[in-house]
């Protein structure tokens, strides 16, 4: 019954709204990375233009949007059968998976065209993977390292989850095969794409811009009489410029990185030194500041950050498309032509959408709540893989940038996971 509900929830979604959300500028740069086959080189690797570029015979944005929900629908499935096959009753493992399937959140990363469901879908599946016996077979494991790498390249906060999916490994004791296998499995598509990057940019790595981010994290409290920074590092020091969240520095053109010769992608190993220094020097106001944006997960109402941006319930209407050069336009029509970027709203299913919205996403105290339950339960190892994930995906992305209420979501299927195998756990015990 649940995902048949969730199901009708993203047929009505298919229906209410068309083709589907396109994003300035992410939407637009991901096809043109699927079209041409060449490495990004800032922020996030090419892990979803490659599914893109698989996607493209179709010339569809429908069709991408109706395998993000596939995708999304999985993610609910898969929670739900490894608790199942975990001894979690049927009422406690549907419970944890009616977050994914019915937040209204969720329904709209997967009706965009972007990256963040098929990271979900990727890290959900590799844990299944893993989770499923006590020790993985083989293949099992070549087939999570697999997608922990094709996460990772998805979004470069998936690399730290693969080493915590390899330490749990270690920790469970499953044998050196599956470890090694699942290691192999992952660093070899990992290794490919930095050689990949390295014969487009010169570097060995899988996506630049990683100093230049860390460089905004700490324009939030640096303070350059504290910091004393060395001399090539001086320019780099605050310069006036304010910005109401750190993500504000990495593109504001008068910021004094990207008023740098070369901006932030010439100077991008300077700017990372920098960041370390600030770090270094103001440890406490570096902490303060990466607990005071976590903690934005957890308002009742999703707070505005930055402050010119409202929180993530905003979804259903019609949306103009925004002014866009010539050339993204020209990826976007080629991509599935006749689609404007504009999506319209279509009666009645819009209608029934429009009031589902408000009250169908998991509020923040929730959130916290099902973090600490599943925290209780640390003592069973099969926890400490989803728990620790959720951790991860919750802090990383804020200690090296900053808060974004998008990528709260990942966190959501594993607290859930790790929330109903503790408390089930605890039942039994009891």
């Amino acid at each position: 019954m649940v995902v048949t509900l969730a199901l009708g929830l993203r047929a009505l979604t298919m229906l209410g709204f068309r083709p589907g959300r396109i994003y300035w500028y992410d939407t637009y740069t991901y096809l043109q990375l699927a079209y041409e086959l060449t490495p990004r080189e800032d922020l996030n690797p090419n892990g979803y233009p490659f599914l893109l570029r698989l996607l493209m015979p179709f010339h569809s944005i429908p069709v991408v949007v109706g395998v993000q929900h596939a995708m999304g629908l999985g993610v609910g499935v898969m929670i739900y059968a490894l608790l199942r096959r975990k001894g979690v009753p049927a009422w406690g493992a549907a419970a944890a998976a009616v977050p994914v399937l019915f937040d209204t959140s969720f329904l709209r990363l997967e009706h965009a065209v972007l990256g963040d469901t098929l990271f979900v879908f990727l890290l959900v599946a590799a844990t299944v993977l893993l989770s499923w016996s006590s020790a993985p077979p083989l293949w099992a494991g070549a087939t999570a390292g697999v997608f922990l790498a094709w996460a990772a390249l998805t979004r470069t906060v998936g690399l730290p989850i693969f080493l915590v999916a390899l330490g749990w490994l270690a920790v469970r004791r499953v044998g050196w095969r599956p470890l090694v296998v699942t290691a192999l499995a992952g660093a070899l598509p990992l290794l490919s794409y930095a050689a990949w990057y390295q014969a487009e940019y010169g570097r060995f790595k899988l996506v630049g811009g990683d100093g230049a981010a860390l460089w905004a994290r700490v324009m939030t409290f640096a303070d350059c009489d504290v910091i004393k920074p060395p001399p090539a590092e001086a320019p780099l020091c605050p310069n006036g410029t304010w910005r109401d969240a750190a993500e504000g520095y990495y593109w504001a053109p008068e910021a004094s990185l990207n008023r740098m010769p070369g901006g932030r992608k010439e100077n991008d190993s300077l700017a990372r030194s920098f960041a370390v220094h600030a770090v270094l020097a103001q440890p406490l106001d570096y902490l303060r500041t990466v607990a005071g944006d976590v903690s934005l997960a957890f308002h009742w109402t999703p707070a505005d950050h930055p402050m010119r941006m409202s929180g993530p319930l905003s979804l259903w209407g019609g949306v103009a498309a925004p002014a866009v050069p010539d050339w993204a336009r020209s990826y976007l029509r080629r991509y599935a032509p006749g689609v404007t970027g504009e999506y319209e709203a279509v009666q009645p299913y819009a209608g029934f959408l429009q009031a589902f919205q408000n009250p169908s996403y998991l509020r923040g105290p929730f959130l916290g709540v099902i973090l600490l339950l599943g925290a209780a339960g640390l003592r069973r190892k099969d926890v400490l893989l989803p728990w620790g994930t959720a951790v991860v995906l919750l802090v990383l992305p804020v200690a090296v940038l900053d808060f974004d209420h998008r990528y709260v979501l990942p966190v959501v299927p594993f607290a859930c996971l790790a929330a109903a195998l503790a408390v089930s756990a605890r039942f039994r015990a009891g």
